[in-house]
Parts: C-alpha cells; structure tokens; sequence
C-alpha cells in the first residue's frame, strides 16, 4: 500500500491530474502517508489547483500538519501567493486559524513571507474578527 500511495504523491508533486485520477481510482488511499510521512495533499504542487481540487473532491484532509513544523498546505499555499490553491482548500474546510510550531497562522506568513494578496479578502476578514488585542 505505501508503494500506492508513493506514487499518488509523487504524482501530486508534479501535478499530474491524470495520473493522479488513476491512482485514485485504483484505491490509493488519499490520506495515506508516503515514505517520507506526507499526504499527497501536503506535496501537491501548490500551481496545480486541479489536482489539489481532485484530492480534496475524494477527501483529503485540508488540516493534516507537516510532522517538522506543524504547517498545513493552507500555510504553504499562502506563504506561496496561490491563491486559487488558496480558496480552493477553504472551500474544502482547511481551517485557516491552525497554527504552526511558531505560532503562525497562514496570514502571517503571507505577510512575512508571501503576498497579502494570496489570501482573499474574506479569508483575511475571518482573521480579524473578534481581535481582542485591540489596535
């Protein structure tokens, strides 16, 4: 089963949307984990909105976090400026408000480390909503 799920990921990685269906419908698990414990969904090519779409479509799970760091796509797909990838895994349930092992949120590292633009406007609203550290 982790040779499946190698090449499901793999085939995520380089963002094969074909290939991808196939392994799938040849019962790769989607939320199996690789050799190197990730999802295909954690190493899907973030540009590839198509593919991230077709895990998430058969239930990938948006919020599985990065064993090192505690990131999840939503962080990389943020810090990345994809914001099709972006609004895709929100409109598949990724909790936008999980933190990293520093305690980021996708918004910081957007800010820090990406285009704010990568996050959209209702996206960026949720953040701010119920700040009570005032400003």
């Amino acid at each position: 089963m982790v040779l499946l799920t190698n090449k499901l990921c793999s085939a995520s990685a380089r963002g094969d949307l074909a290939g991808v269906k196939l392994l799938l419908q040849g019962g790769a698990n989607v939320n199996g984990f690789n050799e190197f414990n990730r999802t295909a969904l954690q190493v899907v090519m973030l540009g590839s909105t198509a593919v991230a779409k077709a895990l998430l479509e058969v239930g990938a799970n948006p919020n599985i976090r990065d064993p090192a760091c505690s990131l999840t796509v939503m962080h990389d797909a943020a810090r990345e400026g994809f914001v099709d990838t972006v609004r895709v895994l929100m409109d598949h349930g990724a909790n936008i408000n999980l933190v990293d092992k520093n305690g980021n949120l996708p918004l910081h590292l957007a800010a820090r480390e990406g285009p704010l633009k990568a996050l959209p406007r209702s996206c960026c609203n949720v953040f701010t909503q119920g700040d009570r550290r005032g400003s």
